[in-house]
């Protein structure tokens, strides 16, 4: 523990001397950079003070997700000047060595001075994540954007042809803060044609009361033909804070199982339904969460009893981790996975069909949109909400319409 605090007292230092030596190369005036010194230090140790106040009792809080946006609003565009200031550093120490034992320079010239140009650019960079990160607290979060994907399967039943279906996933009710954009939200929901919607998971961040202000809101979401189902996430079981009693843990995961059902929705816990139109049906599955390193209460095997491995199935599995290790090669024969989870960290770069980016995609092999494997699919759904950082850059809250077409798919 000491170890690791020391170490990150002095990475700590490292960014903040490297960082200041851009803004010194570029301003002389000795109040300015002793204002920016103080401002600093008064920021570090507000933001080290709040952490250290965290109550693993209560979970997240608004002033938690303040101060964790805070630190990413300072520390992203310093790391962005420290790796510009410390490259030029490698550049002027060869430079040095090269003046050393080529020229034979006097000493005081082997070390070349900093260049303006470089603290310029430095500066220039660093303000990109700067403002980005300040548009996804302020309107990101709440930048709702449509997805709308069709997928073709040579089995499907000829009458489920063009069948839609709505998906949302990672609500986190416990974040929001605006109730006229979350009213916006549903009423895009119900602007979409769609013959069911399914929700999988992450109602609430920790709390089954967090949902409590946002049930009038949720009720709104209209009924579909073919109904309104869900499953549960990792944050639906309450294990991210410290319990008074055992007891009271599961009476809250008891009450955060009710939620799902006061905004309408089935909630399927390791259990199927068959879904009827006309004279075809399709199968619809629902597991509890699992994930590689989130909680395994997930059970595919009893979540698909007495289904038969020709029937076309859709499975809400709410970590796409799920269909990587156990769903893809499943002798069932799962036709289209629905995630979500990843919330694809809320923070990247995306040109819809053409390039996306984020440190989601070195944690999950499947972090946002369709993956296909041997004809078998898995789309991850972005999120509707958010989580820790409150905001969202690049990576933008998601309702997805998914129109399952019979056929094979065009490459």
């Amino acid at each position: 523990m000491i170890l690791r605090f020391v170490i990150l007292c002095a990475l700590f230092l490292f960014i903040e001397f490297y960082s200041y030596q851009a803004f010194r190369t570029l301003i002389k005036l000795r109040w300015v950079l002793i204002s920016y010194q103080i401002i600093s230090v008064l920021l570090l140790v507000f933001i080290i003070y709040s952490f250290t106040q965290f109550d693993r009792s209560v979970g997240q809080t608004k002033q938690f997700m303040f101060t964790t946006g805070l630190m990413l609003l300072v520390y992203v565009p310093k790391i962005v000047l420290t790796l510009v200031m410390f490259g030029e550093d490698i550049f002027r120490i060869g430079a040095s060595i090269l003046n050393y034992f080529m020229y034979n320079a006097p000493r005081k010239e082997m070390m070349p001075d900093r260049r303006k140009f470089v603290s310029q650019i430095a500066l220039g960079l660093a303000a990109v994540p700067f403002l980005s990160l300040i548009y996804g607290i302020f309107e990101g979060k709440y930048n709702f954007k449509v997805f709308r994907q069709t997928i073709f399967f040579p089995d499907l039943p000829d009458e489920f042809d063009g069948f839609k279906i709505t998906q949302i996933s990672d609500v986190h009710s416990g974040s929001f803060d605006n109730p006229e954009k979350i009213n916006y939200a549903i009423d895009l929901i119900n602007e979409q044609e769609a013959d069911m919607i399914l929700f999988t998971g992450d109602i609430v961040n920790t709390h089954a009361k967090e949902m409590h202000p946002w049930l009038e809101t949720f009720n709104r979401i209209k009924n579909y033909r073919y109904g309104k189902f869900a499953v549960l996430g990792n944050h639906d079981y309450g294990e991210y804070v410290t319990w008074p009693s055992a007891r009271e843990k599961d009476e809250n995961f008891e009450e955060i199982k009710k939620l799902y059902g006061k905004i309408g929705f089935d909630l399927l816990l390791n259990e199927n339904r068959y879904i009827q139109k006309e004279k075809d049906k399709i199968a619809l599955v629902g597991v509890e969460n699992w994930g590689v390193n989130f909680k395994k209460a997930g059970d595919l095997n009893k979540a698909s009893e007495n289904l038969h491995q020709d029937d076309f199935k859709v499975l809400m599995s709410h970590d796409p981790s799920h269909w990587e290790y156990e769903i893809k090669k499943h002798p069932k024969n799962f036709h289209l996975t629905l995630a979500g989870h990843t919330h694809g960290m809320q923070f990247g770069i995306e040109i819809p069909g053409y390039f996306k980016w984020s440190l989601a995609q070195y944690i999950y092999k499947q972090w946002a949109g369709l993956y296909e494997e041997a004809g078998r699919y898995v789309y991850v759904n972005r999120g509707f909400g958010f989580h820790a950082y409150p905001g969202r850059v690049g990576i933008m809250p998601e309702i997805t319409v998914i129109e399952l077409k019979k056929g094979k798919n065009v490459a």
